[in-house]
């Protein structure tokens, strides 16, 4: 691998442990933060999960203009964003400023991911793109270690009052160090001049409106007075709005949001079902475990963290390895984590109706090990496999389209978990919604094993690039 390349990737490397470590360390202070500021249920969901909208909302507009403008700015803009948004969140007297600030800083993150897929999609080819992918995925798993580990022994070093605002803070320096290092080591790029076309904002409100529709009623208490029906009527709306409008726009000769060679694929639909429904579930499950040892069992922060340790350490050692069964089974590995994946969120169920408090820990971190180490085989396999489906000129469109749909899954099961959570504390109802969305992934993709392929697979080691799933 030329030095360069591997600089740049190390770059964005930074950027997605930045961008991670931020998430999975507020988990751990959520109680802390809504103690401290005084934070009702629909204020505390907006913070956990406005991120996520914020973020995918961002990534197709930033994936379109990566395209066409050229990445290296946008990345360096949006990390800046990020890490000044962090430093209003940590700094912040009021709830909802929190709330406001993290729904920036997922601008931010949402503006930056969808260039580092573009600039692996650009620098790499074959195997080397599959390890990337790979690297990428381990370092998500890195930064699911550290950051409950890092929230709770913030709060047990700087207390309850002072520690959310330490787990807040903590993205900012890293932040601040991956923008110099952007504008040093990452390449300017050639734009796409092929697809510079307009942004298609219609199409994007309109893909906000749907989500906003999914979103809403679980962060506005009562509906605001609307009758709960009317949110999903609202949402097929503005969803029929949206496939009338994109139709229109692709036959004008523009791209539209909606990808045409996106949305005809097969292969990258379903692989893209897969991602969204099982990156959602995972989050929400570890979500639900931290609350419930926390709110429900009274442990304390750090305490409520250890379990989930193991399942990212799996996640990240499965991760570095998850090539060898790609290159050996294909989509067929995909499908037999998932299944796993299934199982596990099932053990924990039981675990938490059948084992006593005392050895509840070890037992959770058996089962979560379980998850991670499936999440570790699904992730990056996932990505490569979809991702190859991406037609020339739009890798930035495609990872964003891949990861958006991530992210609105993301913010639409943690919203739902988190109200059931600070609601109704009622743990396997929550549990309930991660093991539905995970078995919907795994028959994803399921059902793409029998998607011929459309485009060249990615390689692995030894492998060829055009291995039959």
């Amino acid at each position: 691998m030329p030095r360069r390349n591997a600089l740049a990737l190390a770059v964005c490397l930074a950027a997605a442990f930045t961008t991670l470590v931020d998430q999975a360390s507020l988990n751990t202070a959520v109680p802390a933060l809504r103690e401290s500021l005084g934070a009702g249920p629909a204020t505390l969901q907006w913070i956990i999960a406005g991120y996520s909208l914020a973020f995918g909302l961002a990534m197709v507009p930033a994936g379109r203009l990566g395209d066409a403008h050229g990445r290296k700015w946008f990345f360096v803009g949006g990390m800046a964003l990020f890490a000044m948004a962090g430093v209003v969140a940590g700094t912040a007297s009021e709830a909802w400023v929190v709330a406001v600030a993290r729904l920036t800083q997922g601008v931010g993150a949402g503006i930056v991911n969808p260039q580092v897929y573009g600039i692996i999609q650009d620098l790499f080819t074959g195997r080397d793109r599959a390890w990337a992918l790979g690297a990428y995925s381990t370092v998500g798993g890195i930064a699911a270690v550290l950051g409950p580990l890092t929230g709770g022994l913030a709060l047990g070093a700087f207390g309850d009052d002072l520690g959310w605002r330490v787990v807040l803070l903590m993205g900012v320096p890293f932040g601040l160090l991956t923008v110099p290092l952007a504008i040093r080591c990452l390449p300017a790029g050639r734009p796409d001049r092929a697809h510079r076309t307009t942004l298609d904002l219609p199409g994007l409100a309109l893909l906000g409106a749907v989500t906003l529709c999914l979103l809403l009623p679980f962060v506005l208490p009562g509906g605001q007075g609307l009758p709960v029906a009317v949110w999903p009527l609202a949402a097929v709306a503005a969803l029929a709005a949206l496939s009338w409008w994109e139709r229109r726009y692709a036959r004008s000769g523009r791209t539209p949001v909606l990808m045409p060679e996106l949305v005809r694929s097969r292969g990258f639909s379903l692989g893209t079902l897969t991602a969204m429904f099982q990156f959602g579930a995972s989050l929400s499950a570890n979500l639900v475990l931290v609350l419930h040892l926390q709110e429900s069992l009274g442990w304390p922060a750090l305490d409520a963290a250890l379990p989930l340790i193991p399942g990212a350490i799996g996640f990240a050692a499965a991760s570095s390895q998850s090539w060898r069964l790609v290159a050996r089974f294909g989509r067929s590995a995909v499908v037999g984590a998932l299944a796993g994946a299934v199982t596990a969120i099932g053990a924990t169920i039981t675990v938490l109706h059948t084992v006593p408090e005392s050895g509840l820990g070890v037992a959770l971190m058996c089962t979560q090990f379980a998850a991670g180490v499936c999440g570790g085989l699904v992730l990056s396999p996932n990505q490569a496999l979809t991702l190859a489906h991406a037609p020339a000129g739009a890798a930035g469109l495609a990872g964003a389209f891949l990861q958006v749909s991530q992210r609105i899954s993301a913010t639409l099961a943690m919203a739902a978990v988190t109200g059931i959570m600070v609601t109704g504390q009622n743990v396997t109802a929550a549990l309930t919604i991660c093991l539905t969305m995970m078995t919907a992934s795994a028959a994803c993709a399921a059902l793409d094993l029998r998607t011929r392929p459309t485009a060249p697979r990615p390689a692995a080691p030894r492998v060829p690039a055009t291995e039959t799933r």
